[in-house]
């Protein structure tokens, strides 16, 4: 992942953690850990936006599903342990949105048991 720094990667960062309190998923399928994001293809901008400034996640779609177009991005493997967990751990908190906060937090300890990234 390149990795700019200053005002402008705060805003990226700040940002994305924004869209992922407001309409992100953090589970797993069972197995492995990932972040999702599930949204509208007239949203399409935005998905291009995360995949140019956080490269590491993938886009999937379009899907035609039960009426619904949408788009999904997934964070799973080594870019969400090493670059999006961390991101999380510095800017997601109770204070910021106690919900997100504590589904992050419960991903952590179901998935990363015995690593630092289960500590919040």
């Amino acid at each position: 992942m390149t990795v700019k720094h200053g005002a402008s990667r705060e805003f990226d960062i700040g940002f994305l953690v924004g869209v992922l309190v407001g309409e992100g998923h953090f589970g797993g399928d069972g197995r492995q850990p990932h972040v999702t994001l599930r949204m509208h293809t007239d949203h399409k901008a935005l998905f291009d936006w995360i995949m140019e400034h956080f490269p590491g996640g993938k886009l999937y779609g379009p899907y035609r599903h039960g009426g619904r177009q949408y788009y999904q991005w997934m964070a799973r493997g080594s870019f969400l342990r090493e670059h999006l967990v961390p991101l999380l751990d510095r800017y997601l908190d109770e204070k910021l949105d106690a919900k997100a906060a504590h589904r992050f937090q419960a991903m952590k300890a179901r998935y990363f048991p015995d690593s630092d990234a289960a500590a919040g």
